[in-house]
Parts: C-alpha cells; structure tokens; sequence
C-alpha cells in the first residue's frame, strides 16, 4: 500500500512539472511571438540621387550623296568628297585618328525591279558617311556650327535619317555609383525618419535594400551633350516603438 502511495506521489510531482513546464512554454512562445509581431513592423521608401554632367564622348556621322551614269566617276566623286571632309575636319582641330570611312552604298536604279518605271536622270547614286569618333566634344561641336565651309565646296550633306543622328555618350557612370548609391540611401532614410517620426516609433535597421537602375538621358532637346543620371533606391526599415 505505502509503496502505491508512493508511486501516485511521485506521478502527481512529475504531471505537476510538466504541466508547469507547458505553462512555462507556452508564455514563453506567446511572449516571443508579439515580440516577433513587433519587431515585424517596417516602413519601405524611396531615395532619389540625380547627376547633370557632361558626355565624354561624341559620334558624329556625316553623310554625302552623289549621283552619276559612269560608276568610275563616281567613285572618283566619292573619293574626292571623302578627301575634302577630313581636310576639313583636321584642319579644324579634329584628330585624323578619330575619323573613319564606312564603305559606300552603291544603288544601281537599272537593277531594281520594283519602283517607278520611268527613265531615272542618274542610274547610279552613291551614300558614303564619313565618322568623328571623339572626347574632344567642345571641338567638334564647333565644327558642326562651321559646316557651311563643305557646302562651299560642293558637297551635298545629307541628315534624315537615323544613320546621321549624332550621339553623346556619358561612360564614367562607374566612377559616380558608389556616391550616388550612397546619396540615394542617405535620402530614404530621411523620408524613412520622417515616417517614424509621424507615427511615433523609433526607425530600426534595414531589413531589405534594392538599387534601381540608373537611367541616362539627355537633359534636355537643345543639349544633347548634357547628360542627366539618376537612380532610385528602395529601402525597407524596421520599425519599434
């Protein structure tokens, strides 16, 4: 009989603990998961940082046609031209390095099958472009006011079409990253600082950062050459009271 007792004594003492054990557990687990509710809570903004700065570098096509019944003498036209434009150009302070010649473009009329059917006054024409290729873009840019020293000479410059459009390029954007990245981030806090503020919490570490992507426009249609970088951060911060 005692040792019965004893046995259900000793049952009694361990379901006690367990239960208390449970208990404890359970408090424990609640307690953390409020606090995990809370330390849950964040904010996510944007930061913005924006460039104005100049191209680095310049490509400047430049397009002639000409037109003749006699293809040797048309080559002799193209060549001739060709020879005129970098005189030109070198004589104006562009590198004989930073020019090139693309092959010209032939166009037999007498071999097309499609097209009005009428005697054309010239069966060849030729478009030949002549490329400036350059850092130096203060001078080519006052070339391009100049251009009516070509015309002078008798060459016909072409400029409709997309092959002829000059472009500005801006190539150093890996020297300004790491500075604008920073200015971005710098700027989301702000704004993040500003949301705690409002809402009486206090702003905590990031949880998650993403860095858009940069974007490189022109400033505005008169200045090509002026480039605008910006990038957009987005930032998500942990919020506590």
């Amino acid at each position: 009989m005692e040792k019965r007792k004893r046995e259900q004594d000793s049952a009694f003492v361990l379901g006690l603990f367990i239960f208390l054990g449970l208990a404890a557990l359970g408090y424990l687990l609640g307690n953390a998961a409020v606090n995990y509710r809370q330390f849950e809570r964040t904010v996510t903004v944007k930061g913005l940082a924006e460039r104005e700065l100049p191209a680095d570098i310049v490509i400047w096509p430049l397009q002639f046609s000409v037109a003749s019944n006699d293809l040797t003498a048309l080559y002799d036209d193209i060549e001739q031209n060709t020879r005129k434009i970098r005189d030109f150009l070198i004589q104006s302070g562009i590198g004989a390095e930073e020019i090139s010649f693309a092959a010209p473009v032939i166009t037999d009329k007498s071999a097309q099958q499609y097209g009005d059917s009428g005697r054309a006054e010239f069966r060849y024409t030729a478009l030949q472009t002549v490329t400036v290729y350059s850092a130096n873009i203060a001078a080519v840019r006052s070339v391009m006011s100049s251009l009516s020293q070509l015309g002078k000479q008798g060459i016909a410059l072409t400029g409709n079409d997309y092959g002829s459009q000059t472009e500005y390029l801006f190539t150093h954007l890996n020297d300004i990253k790491p500075e604008m990245i920073e200015e971005a981030t710098r700027n989301a806090r702000v704004v993040a600082e500003k949301f705690a503020s409002d809402s009486q919490s206090q702003l905590g570490k990031i949880k998650r950062a993403s860095q858009g992507q940069f974007s490189i426009s022109q400033r505005d249609r008169n200045n090509p050459h002026i480039k605008k970088i910006r990038v957009v951060s987005t930032v998500e911060y942990y919020l506590s009271d």
